[in-house]
């Protein structure tokens, strides 16, 4: 996913009525056609998936999806919302029905209208089933959600819970409070589509029609997508350049090198082995700050020996006992990453270094050689653990590292397992074929605590249906997260999180490692760097001089 940055959960729902009801800024573009002159080029990689946002659930497709969509609202620098296409978003007190009033005058880049339709029939594709949508568990909470994922589904199956009213005004019914629900109404999964994207989907996943700061001009595969800045966006995000052209990379050493030689002018993603000396090197501009993403690696329930029982809980422990984070963050990551104490960034007002059972993220060596040895008395070891990842990334370093770690201390084979490019990794992993445990991690799409643990843990997300790639399902912590959006404040809220986070700390379906610094950098000429709340790049802000 895009990286995002959390500063705050609103859990309230009287709270985020008051906040969307009258607040955020418009904002209005008056270029007409793009030249050239100002068209930035930044790092990318190939989307995983067509450029429906429903499906996109990666940093190669989410970094792309973002600049050409715009939904019910915004997030600032802080974690703020505002109002986007929304014109205000209304609550019942106990957060399951909502009222969606939209702003009139929004149009799609082929200029058809963007009205209640555009949202509520891109919201019923994404939900059901039948469309295999990465993104569907992001509308698990609303009423006729279960019935779309039944087996048989009728592919034109809606959610019996939203009406359209009229062009301008959508009506929501929950099937369970949900207090989060207008902060994830910013997400990926909510943006609205045109009547095109349904009357030919394999099209519009190739040449989307959107609404947002940028348009979509074309797309050559594993090589580039282009876009130019819309001269019909409403919204809050007005690009500064002319446009964007993401340069498709199958190694950020690659970029990196284009960038020092002018032939890229910025990249957010510093390879390795550059990590010491990027913030140094005169022939750049440099850009370390706190963030919100984080690094985990995924042990699904499925491979022999980790299944969700004692013997898998306790090998897991064992795992994440064996490993120096402080150690590898030092050597590896060179400043821009800290240990993971928790499941959460560091700025989301749930995190906390105090959760009971968080002693499993601390290197112990002789603990985890303990718990590895109570595991073998309930079925002894065979084989060999391995942790997948994508070789056209940055993960090569330390999941060999860690590897060694878990070699060293538990006497195991361990190894590192490259698989080549973005799109297998990922494809294997929302497939559910991975053979193995794999490199995973997280930049949040909304800020809220609900983001990082219900759309990665809650068995709602698993199956296909969301973030939830190793398919964990525990009825307690899912009962800890509905108690979460049921509360009437984000103290009270934050209290059920940390239960459910503590209930993760025993069972780890992800093993937290690190925390990660947004990292960048751009040639002298570029100027605007800025980040978002997760610590991603606002790419609308990027100018360069001619």
């Amino acid at each position: 996913m895009n990286t995002r940055h959390v500063t705050s959960l609103v859990a309230a729902g009287a709270a985020i009525v008051m906040l969307l009801s009258g607040c955020g800024s418009t904002g209005t573009s008056n270029s007409s056609n793009a030249s050239d002159s100002n068209i930035i080029s930044v790092y990318g990689s190939e989307p995983a998936h067509p450029l429906f946002p429903g499906n996109t659930t990666e940093a190669g497709g989410g970094k792309v999806v973002d600049q050409l969509f715009a939904g019910l609202v915004t997030y600032d620098a802080k974690g703020g919302i505002h109002n986007e296409v929304a014109d205000s978003i209304t609550s019942s007190d106990n957060a399951t029905h909502y009222v969606i009033k939209l702003k009139s005058g929004w149009k799609f880049t082929d200029g058809t209208p963007v009205t209640a339709h555009s949202f509520v029939n891109a919201w019923n594709y994404t939900a059901n089933s039948a469309n295999k949508q990465a993104s569907a568990s992001f509308f698990s909470t609303i009423e006729g959600y279960d019935d779309l994922q039944k087996p048989d589904v009728d592919p034109k199956a809606t959610l019996s819970g939203l009406t359209v009213v009229d062009d301008n005004t959508i009506d929501v019914k929950l099937s369970q409070p949900d207090s989060a629900f207008p902060v994830k109404a910013g997400s990926h999964a909510y943006m609205p589509l045109p009547e095109s994207a349904f009357k030919d989907p394999k099209k519009f996943g190739q040449h989307p029609v959107s609404n947002g700061p940028y348009k979509f001009v074309s797309w050559q595969h594993n090589h580039s997508i282009e876009m130019v800045k819309n001269p019909d966006y409403k919204g809050n995000r007005v690009a500064k350049n002319d446009g964007l052209n993401f340069k498709i990379y199958t190694s950020p050493d690659s970029a990196y090198a284009d960038l020092r030689g002018g032939n890229l002018d910025f990249t957010n993603t510093i390879p390795d082995t550059a990590l010491t000396s990027f913030q140094s090197d005169k022939s750049l501009k440099a850009y370390n700050e706190p963030g919100g993403n984080t690094l985990t690696f995924t042990i699904p329930e499925w491979l022999e020996h980790f299944g969700q029982n004692e013997e898998g809980n306790l090998r897991r422990q064992a795992i994440s006992m064996s490993i120096d984070r402080k150690t590898v963050a030092e050597k590896i990551f060179h400043g821009t990453a800290t240990p993971a104490v928790d499941f959460l960034a560091a700025p989301i007002s749930a995190y906390s270094k105090e959760l009971k059972g968080n002693e499993v993220l601390k290197y112990n060596p002789s603990k985890a050689k303990e718990l590895w040895a109570k595991a073998n008395a309930i079925s002894p070891w065979s084989g060999e653990f391995g942790i997948a990842y994508n070789a056209d990334g940055t993960a090569k370093n330390w999941v060999e590292a860690i590897c060694n770690y878990i070699k060293n201390t538990l006497d195991i084979d361990a190894k590192s397992i490259p698989m080549s490019t973005s799109d297998e990794f990922l494809s294997n992993v929302d497939s559910g074929k991975m053979t193995s445990a794999y490199r995973s991690g997280w930049g949040p799409d909304y800020p809220s605590a609900d983001n990082y643990l219900v759309q990665l843990y809650d068995s709602s997300s698993a199956d296909g249906k969301g973030g939830n790639s190793g398919n964990y399902k525990n009825p307690a912590f899912d009962a800890m997260m509905d108690k979460a959006l049921s509360a009437p404040s984000t103290e009270e809220a934050d209290k059920y999180y940390q239960q459910g986070e503590e209930i993760l700390l025993q069972d780890l379906p992800a093993i937290p490692l690190w925390n990660q610094n947004a990292t960048a950098a751009s040639t002298s000429a570029v100027s605007g760097v800025a980040f978002d709340y997760g610590g991603g790049p606002v790419f609308t802000a990027l100018t360069k001089k001619q």
